[in-house]
């Protein structure tokens, strides 16, 4: 994966956020490529779940500079070095998308 990624940030709570991270699809539309997930624990540690997404060439060699890209525009207070933060890294597809729907009155 060498293209350039563009993160968004799609959820944010108190104790954590969610990240997409979106390369340059052969029609120039942005495609999501990679997903992560940090939770922001007690002592300033943040742990974090990247799932990169089957069929963007992912690499293991890619994924320090995804890690560094984020961590550098996102999580400045934090970083692998000063072991303040760690990740999971899988890779997967999306198979679905759910999400609650409220049920109508009278059914």
């Amino acid at each position: 994966m060498k293209q350039r990624l563009v993160w968004k940030r799609t959820l944010r709570t108190p104790s954590s956020e969610r990240f997409l991270a979106f390369v340059q699809a052969t029609d120039g539309s942005p495609a999501e490529a990679a997903a992560v997930d940090v939770h922001y624990l007690p002592a300033g540690h943040v742990s974090g779940t990247v799932i990169l997404l089957e069929g963007f060439g992912w690499t293991e060699d890619d994924v320090p500079a995804l890690l560094r890209s984020l961590d550098e525009d996102f999580l400045p207070d934090v970083d692998l070095e000063r072991g303040t933060l760690s990740y999971t890294v899988v890779s997967g597809r999306v198979l679905a998308s759910f999400e609650a729907v409220e049920e109508e009155k009278g059914r």
